[in-house]
């Protein structure tokens, strides 16, 4: 189990042989945003490589406002790993994990999560293999976030006694997957717009043909 914290555990040295307990979360340097188009690598649940979703539909899949969007790239806080905005006329463009961390930052940030560890948990998860987020559980008690791999380790932090707040994140993945396959993507090497079936669509067409 890992963990990040203000106080407690934040900063404290790595774990040595023998020992056990939570390491902290320590994020590495911030990667800059990219700047030119690139490709994203297939991932388990896109199944689809060089694909990227501009802002508006990063913001209806993570459940997110466009300000809230706007203000964490501008601060650093979630910036897009695919394309930064360029001036006027280009706009940012997000990897599917990208989206799945701009969904579970605004979760944090509504159960009070201090921003200090919100930070250092974004690069955790940036700098993590994909394959890896899909059997993560992140907890949290205000103070501190944990990483859980395990059903003992969650137990143990719900036996301290205190108020833990827990986000599965392979269910974070699947819901945003499930709103990705209903809207639109981007090929990054063509620019090209990939248009989603909606089912809500299909349904308006064939009660249409039924009248």
């Amino acid at each position: 189990m890992r963990s990040s914290g203000d106080s407690r555990v934040g900063g404290a040295p790595g774990r040595r042989p023998g020992e056990s307990g939570p390491l902290p979360l320590r994020g590495s340097a911030p990667r800059p945003a990219a700047t030119r188009p690139g490709v994203v690598p297939e991932t388990p649940a896109t199944g689809s490589p060089g694909v990227g979703y501009r802002g508006p539909t990063a913001c209806a899949a993570a459940g997110i406002t466009y300000r809230q969007l706007d203000y964490w790239a501008r601060t650093g806080l979630v910036e897009p790993s695919v394309r930064a905005a360029q001036g006027s006329g280009t706009q940012r463009l997000y990897s599917f994990q990208d989206v799945v961390v701009l969904k579970i930052v605004r979760r944090f940030l509504d159960t009070g999560v201090s921003l200090q560890n919100i930070r250092t948990t974004v690069q955790h998860l940036r700098d993590r293999d994909a394959r890896d987020l899909e059997g993560m559980t992140l907890m949290s008690d205000g103070a501190t976030v944990y990483e859980c791999t395990s059903t003992d380790e969650v137990l143990e932090l719900l036996q301290g006694g205190q108020g833990v707040f827990g986000i599965a994140v392979g269910v974070v993945w699947r819901d945003v997957e499930a709103a990705l396959s209903q809207l639109h993507g981007e090929r990054i090497d063509t620019g090209e717009t990939l248009i989603r079936a909606n089912p809500g669509d299909e349904l308006a067409r064939r009660r249409n043909r039924a009248v």
